[in-house]
Formats: C-alpha cells, structure tokens, sequence
C-alpha cells in the first residue's frame, strides 16, 4: 500500500483541474479528481484522503456541500476551498463551515503547495523549515486552569478551531489569559511544532510598524545596516498572534489587511513581494464593533479577523475555578522560585479572595501570589498575607453562592459535636479560650506536636495556630 498522502481535487474547469493535478504530482502526491459535487462524493464514499481541495462554485452544488457531507460523517479529511477574487464572504462562509484554508482565484501555485503542504503537516519543499523550541509537557491548554462552564466552552472552542486556519480573536479584558488562548490554539494545531510570534500592536512605535511586522532592506533608511526579517516572515509556516489589535493605526492596518488577504509581503527597501504562511491569531480588550462604528478601526479587516470570536471570561465570573488557578499558580511559581513544596492557601485566604472583584483578572491574582510567596516563608498563605486592601473587597458572589456556603456551614455544624452548655458562662470570652484550647491540644496531640500538620487540620496558618498557642499559654509539655 502507497504511503504518498492522497488527495481529491473537485474543479468543474478541466484546464484548471489539471494543473492543480500536475502540481500536485510533482510534490509526490497521489491525485484523484472529479468535475462536480456528485462525482466528489461519489469517491469520498469509496474510500478516505488526506485532503481535499475544492472549488467554491460548483455546476451541482457548492464547495460548501463538500464541507458539509463530510462534517456530518466525522470524516477526518483537511479542506481548502477555492474561491473567487474578493468574495470575502465565501471565504469566511466556508472557514466557519469546517475548511481548514481557502485560496482565491487566480491561484498562485506556489501558494497552493505551501497551503496544501501546512494541511497535511509537512514543512514545504521550497521553504526553509522553522521549527519553534520543544514545548513542555504542560503546554498552554494544560495552563488553562478550571472546571467552570465559562472555561469548559473556551477549551471545546480552542479544540474546535485549532483543526483549521480559520482567522480567530479572542477577546477578553486585560489579565484574563489571551495569549494563553492563542498559543493553545497554535499548539493543538497543525503547526505546534512551528514558530509561535507574539507581537503587542500597542507597544511598537507608529514610525517602526511597517519595517517590524514585514521586514526590511539594508540601506531602506538610516540604521537600516543590513536585511531584517519581520514578524510575518519569522512566524512563516506557523502562528502570528496579534495582541491588542485594537491599537493599531488606520493606516497600519490597511497594510495588514493587504498581507493577510494576499498572503504575501513587501519588506521595506524590497522591489517585490515574499511570500507567506502564516495563521493569524488577534486579540484585544476592545470592543472592535463599537471602534469600527466610530471610524477607528477598518471594518474590512474586523471581518477578516473576527471569524470566529473566543471570549474569555474575566476571573469574577468563574470566581469556582479560584482554588485550582491558585495551586497551579502557587505550584509554578515556587517551582521557578526553588521552593518545595509549594505553599497553599487556607480556607480563609480563599474566602478573601472570593470576595474581590480582580480588575487584573488572573494576571493581578498571579501577582497577589507572587508576592505572598516572597514574604511568607511556611507551608500556607492566610488571608492578611495576601496584601489585599479592605477597601478594594467587593462581594461579587452571587446569592446562590453564599446560599451555597451557609448550607456547607449549616451542615458541619449539625454533623459535628459542637455542644452549647445548658447554664450559659458567665465569661463568654474565658469560656470560649477554653474550649480553643481544647481544640488545639486534641489537634496537636493528633499529629504528635507537628504545628504545621495540626494548623493545617484546622483550616490555620502556621503563623495562626503560634499566635493563639501564645495567647493562651500552650506550650509542648501541655
């Protein structure tokens, strides 16, 4: 049995067909083709490809016909539509539909072996392979910390989109893990063995825009001492992530537009075109709709860049994924930092940070954690070494929430042995010291004087249970 990747080329345009099949054959491939829908069909259901490569406009039927047979059969076949010159909305159409790329009318043939090439996975035979530096076992995805609905519906996205070349943007406030989407997209994708680029559009100088995302010519303009490459041709045959896309200038983003329709780019000083593979990836916290209404950003370029949306919801509105962001993020940093085991927080540390509305989102928690990390030197965090300000505290818990925690109160209550005395105390306060005390010396007893494992029995801070063996006079004889 053949080895060579098979492929199905549906064009009603024999001319057309033929090339697409002498082109194809010259990279090695094993060509099949028909002249419409029926006829494509008729061999998909004969037997599997590794692609297929089809014509939008069909006499029978349409390119998206194609798409649909096979997505409704689960067939793993890669996609690449063809359309017309500057019907953009095919485009998009067949994108949303499943195809893993698109090409437009007249086809450039060196572009179609390098799209042909990314769908099945191989670096292209005229292109200098770029492969990106081996990834750790705990990628992007793994990072995606949480078991909230929010976030189960932005991991299903991620794996949804990452199978084609469809233009993504991912839209969420500052803070929220945008970039963390983006690299997993890149990573469960065809290229997560290429070159991920990360640029942020608003912090490159308006004057240095054109020359840093397409490169330039030695002697282009002053300083310009030798050939440079830009972020389109150092993320070539891999993803361009594009932070805070919003940012960008009216007159920048005609150009990225340009390259991103063509395919191609003219680095500065340069006489011709250089062509490109590259997946877009964008991202901002803007309402992009509301800056196209206001005249601020193209609206043919938010068409081309927002064909599918992933929104990733701010850390208050998934305040249950809290203990488990938290341990990853304690667990990581320490790791970085040396520290082993890595501290957790207690309960009440929890409950604080469950009530603050975190403008920064996880970026602002990571920080909270950092800084707790490099002052508390035990094994847990309590909620007054987290740093956070009264004042700033907000309960942004809902009422089912807090429904939830007083029935969890209600419950330990009436399953403990928790006993009130008939006779009430004359001195509540030396009254409940003794049965503190009690408490403590049962828990320190249990775990043989071991403070740190007693506190933690406890829901308590090292530092906590030292404070009240203190207060009330414990010492390891008791």
């Amino acid at each position: 049995m053949s080895s060579k990747p098979r492929l199905l080329v549906v064009d009603d345009e024999p001319d057309l067909r033929t090339l697409y099949e002498l082109s194809l054959l010259r990279e090695g491939y094993e060509v099949d083709s028909a002249a419409g829908v029926a006829e494509g069909l008729a061999l998909l259901a004969a037997g599997s490809y590794n692609a297929v490569i089809t014509d939008m406009k069909l006499p029978d039927g349409s390119g998206l016909d194609v798409l649909r047979w096979l997505e409704q059969r689960g067939r793993g076949e890669k996609t690449l539509v063809i359309t017309a010159f500057g019907s953009a909305e095919n485009a998009v159409e067949a994108l949303k539909a499943g195809a893993y790329d698109y090409l437009t009318k007249p086809v450039d043939l060196r572009q179609f072996r390098l799209v042909v090439a990314s769908a099945l996975g191989r670096s292209a035979p005229d292109r200098e392979e770029r492969r990106a530096p081996p990834r750790s076992p705990q990628g992007a995805m793994a990072r995606l910390a949480g078991q909230s609905a929010a976030l189960h519906e932005v991991r299903s996205l991620i794996t949804k989109v990452a199978r084609s070349m469809a233009p993504v943007l991912v839209n969420g406030e500052s803070g929220t893990g945008k970039e963390l989407v983006a690299r997993a997209i890149h990573e469960c994708g065809a290229r997560g063995s290429q070159r991920f680029v990360a640029v942020n559009c608003g912090a490159i100088p308006e004057n240095l825009l054109e020359a840093e995302f397409f490169g330039y010519r030695k002697g282009a303009f002053t300083g310009a001492q030798e050939d440079r490459e830009g972020f389109f041709q150092a993320a070539d045959g891999g993803t361009l992530f594009l932070d805070e896309i919003g940012d960008l200038p009216l007159a920048m983003q005609s150009k990225l537009l340009r390259a991103i329709q063509e395919r191609s780019v003219r680095p500065v000083g340069a006489v011709v075109e250089a062509a490109v593979n590259v997946r877009v990836v964008s991202a901002t916290h803007k309402d992009l709709a509301a800056e196209v209404a206001a005249g601020r950003f193209r609206q043919d370029l938010f068409y081309r860049l927002n064909v599918i949306q992933i929104r990733v919801p701010p850390l208050r509105e998934r305040l249950e994924d809290l203990p488990e962001i938290s341990d990853r993020v304690l667990e990581r940093i320490a790791h970085d930092a040396g520290v082993s085991p890595a501290p957790r927080l207690t309960a009440a540390a929890l409950e604080t940070l469950s009530r603050y509305a975190f403008p920064g989102n996880v970026r602002e928690l990571e920080n909270l954690l950092h800084r707790a990390l490099a002052l508390v030197g035990g094994e847990w965090i309590d909620a007054d070494e987290l740093g956070l300000p009264d004042t700033l505290l907000d309960d942004t818990r809902s009422d089912t929430q807090f429904a939830a925690i007083d029935g969890e109160v209600h419950a330990k209550g009436s399953a403990g042995e928790v006993s009130v005395p008939d006779a009430l105390p004359e001195d509540l306060a030396a009254y409940l010291d003794e049965v503190e005390r009690a408490i403590l010396l049962r828990a320190l007893e249990k775990h043989r004087y071991n403070r740190t494992a007693a506190a933690a029995s406890l829901g308590l801070s090292l530092r906590q249970i030292r404070y009240r063996m203190a207060r009330l006079g414990i010492t390891a004889g008791d």
